[in-house]
């Protein structure tokens, strides 16, 4: 998978991103540093990775307001995929969000953040 690479050497689970709605695997992107939102570009559905979804609020964002994730190429439809980083308990301590642009390949980490809560299993299911 592309995000193997990004990782540090940690225990870690890694999952692709795929649409609960129609099983696509294509989405438009918004990142910030608070979290990502993925739209699926199959049937427009939407979700949050991980628990981007309680922080993704206009007081949040601050400065950091969402934007589209787009490639060099010009291309804005990715797939995704997503590196959580174990703790020495098991528990999730960071989420990385890897995309590839279905258009020319090129992979990159577009949004990553600490968790600093538990329990985390619930994360490893929100991709």
């Amino acid at each position: 998978m592309f995000l193997r690479s990004a990782v540090d050497g940690r225990p870690v689970k890694i999952a692709p991103s795929v649409c609960e709605g129609c099983g696509g695997r294509v989405f438009f992107v918004l990142v910030n540093a608070s979290g990502v939102e993925r739209e699926c570009s199959g049937c427009d559905s939407r979700a949050f990775i991980a628990d981007s979804g309680q922080y993704w609020n206009e007081e949040s964002w601050e400065d950091d307001e969402p934007g589209a994730a787009g490639c060099p190429c010009g291309s804005e439809e990715f797939e995704a995929a997503v590196a959580f980083s174990l703790g020495t308990d098991g528990a999730v301590r960071w989420v990385t969000v890897g995309l590839r642009c279905i258009q020319d390949g090129f992979c990159g980490v577009y949004a990553d953040w600490k968790i600093d809560y538990g329990p985390t299993d619930h994360l490893l299911t929100m991709v």
